[in-house]
């Protein structure tokens, strides 16, 4: 099977999903978007107001602010996979529950497995603390660990995963900007070298 028969068939579970009880609160599932045949994945925490709307990840504010950190690092959105740990709208936009993240990771599990990036952008607290650990690291705060990468090694070869602040930080905070934005340049110098 093709890689993208393989995810669409994804897709089709998390909107027949009733695993959380978020399918009975959510507009439209966001099972992801982009390449599948792409070196670069984009994890978030979960859709918001307009993913939900739209069924598509990153399409609010902060979406926009994205495609502009991607601008910096060298990237394209439509050269990279985009998707959440949540595939649903929690109500409220409230934070994840831990079986609602229980519920839906094996959806991003089978995601990774499928793309096998070389390198995994978590963005948040979220995303970082479900990968690092899925990987063998000890999770830790994203102020403590944003922008540094985590190297691992599998059958495939070597995983990168680079936990971020989310970039809704930066529409709250936005005096932090210039911190996301260097985290950005840095990471474009570690794609130049592992996407050579």
């Amino acid at each position: 099977m093709d890689k993208r028969e393989l995810i669409k068939k994804i897709e089709e579970e998390v909107s027949n999903c009733r695993k959380c009880s978020l399918w009975a609160t959510r507009k439209n599932p966001v099972p992801g978007s982009g390449s599948v045949y792409t070196s670069v994945m984009l994890v978030g925490e979960a859709p918001g107001f307009h993913e939900d709307l739209q069924g598509r990840p990153f399409v609010g504010a902060a979406g926009k602010y994205l495609d502009q950190l991607l601008s910096i690092a060298g990237l394209k959105r439509e050269n990279v996979y985009i998707t959440n740990v949540l595939k649903c709208r929690p109500p409220g936009n409230r934070e994840p529950q831990p079986n609602e993240i229980k519920a839906c990771t094996p959806y991003l599990d089978r995601q990774i497995e499928i793309i096998e990036p070389k390198v995994i952008i978590a963005l948040g607290n979220y995303a970082a603390s479900y990968l690092l650990e899925k990987y063998g690291f000890k999770p830790a705060s994203i102020g403590r660990i944003h922008g540094k990468p985590f190297r691992t090694y599998s059958l495939l070869g070597e995983l990168i995963i680079v936990p971020m602040y989310h970039p809704a930080t930066a529409l709250y905070k936005p005096y932090m900007k210039e911190e996301i934005e260097r985290d950005w340049l840095t990471l474009s110098k570690l794609l130049k070298e592992v996407l050579r």
